[in-house]
C-alpha cells in the first residue's frame, strides 16, 4: 500500500527551496520583471517555473531549511539575487540620467510623470527614453540573457553555508560607475550643443539688451533640443547595444567576486 507523508516531501522541498529564493529576488529586482503593474502572483508564478526547470540540474543541497544555517543560506541566496538584479538595473538607471540632464538643459525638468517602477516622479524626457531603453532592452534579449546569466550563477555560486566574499560587493560598488559615465557620455551631445547656444544667447543679450533673452531662449532651446534628441535616436540602439554588454560583463565579475 502506498504511504505519502510530510517527512517523504521534505528532501524535495529542501531541493527547490533554495533556488526558488535566488530566482525570487531577481525578479524583484531586475528590470522589466520587477514593474508594480506585474502582480506579485505573477512574479511568484514565474519563478517557481524557472525554480522547477534549473533545480533538477543542480546537486544536492544538505542545509536544513528549518535551522541558523538555513536562515543564513536564506540570506545569502536573496542577497545575491538582488545584487544581480540591481546590477542590469543600472542599465535604465544610466538612461534615466541622461535623460534627466538632457530635460535640465532643455529647461523640461519640471514636467515630470510618475515612474512606477522608481515610485518617484521622473522627467518627461527620461520618461520618453526609459520606454525606448525596455523595447530595446527586449529587442536585444536582455531579458533571456539575465535569466541565462541566473542560471550560470548558481554552478559560480553554489548554494553553500559558506559567506559570499566582500570583492562582490566592492564590484558592484564599482559597476554603479556606469550610471555616470554611460549617462554623461548619451546626454554630452545636446548638452554641449545647447550649452553653446546658451552662450551664444547671452552673447546677443550683451549686444542687443532690448532683446528679451527669457521670451528668445526658451522656446529656441526647447526646439533645438528636441531637433537634436531626435538626432542621437539613430545611435541609441548601438549604444544600447554596448551598455547591455558591459553591464553583463560587470555582472560576471560580481558573481566571480561572491566566490
Amino acid at each position: 500500500m502506498l504511504s505519502l507523508s510530510v517527512a517523504s516531501f521534505y528532501p524535495y522541498i529542501n531541493h527547490y527551496f533554495w533556488p526558488f529564493l535566488r530566482v525570487l529576488a531577481v525578479f524583484s529586482s531586475a528590470p522589466i520583471f520587477n514593474e508594480k503593474e506585474i502582480s506579485n502572483k505573477t512574479k511568484v508564478a514565474l519563478a517557481l517555473l524557472l525554480t522547477l526547470l534549473i533545480a533538477p540540474t543542480l546537486p544536492e543541497t544538505q542545509v536544513t531549511i528549518l535551522s541558523m544555517a538555513g536562515l543564513w543560506t536564506g540570506l545569502q541566496q536573496l542577497l545575491i539575487g538582488v545584487a544581480m538584479g540591481l546590477t542590469v538595473q543600472f542599465i535604465f538607471i544610466a538612461v534615466r540620467h541622461a535623460g534627466e540632464l538632457i530635460g535640465l538643459q532643455m529647461g523640461l525638468s519640471f514636467a515630470t510623470f510618475y515612474d512606477h517602477s522608481g515610485g518617484q516622479n521622473m522627467p518627461v524626457i527620461s520618461r520618453i527614453m526609459n520606454l525606448l531603453v525596455t523595447l530595446l532592452f527586449l529587442y536585444f534579449n536582455g531579458h533571456l540573457l539575465l535569466i541565462d546569466a541566473l542560471a550560470v550563477s548558481f554552478e559560480a555560486i553554489p548554494i553553500q553555508m559558506q559567506p559570499v566574499r566582500a570583492e562582490g560587493f566592492m564590484a558592484l560598488i564599482q559597476a554603479s560607475g556606469v550610471i555616470f559615465r554611460s549617462g554623461m557620455m548619451l546626454a554630452l551631445p545636446i548638452v554641449a550643443l545647447l550649452l553653446c547656444l546658451n552662450l551664444l544667447m547671452g552673447i546677443l543679450n550683451r549686444l542687443t539688451p532690448q532683446l528679451s533673452i527669457f521670451v528668445v531662449g526658451f522656446p529656441l532651446s526647447l526646439s533645438i533640443g528636441m531637433v537634436a534628441l531626435s538626432l542621437i535616436m539613430y545611435s541609441l540602439a548601438p549604444f544600447l547595444e554596448r551598455l547591455i554588454e558591459s553591464i553583463f560583463y560587470s555582472l560576471s565579475l560580481v558573481l566571480s567576486g561572491f566566490t
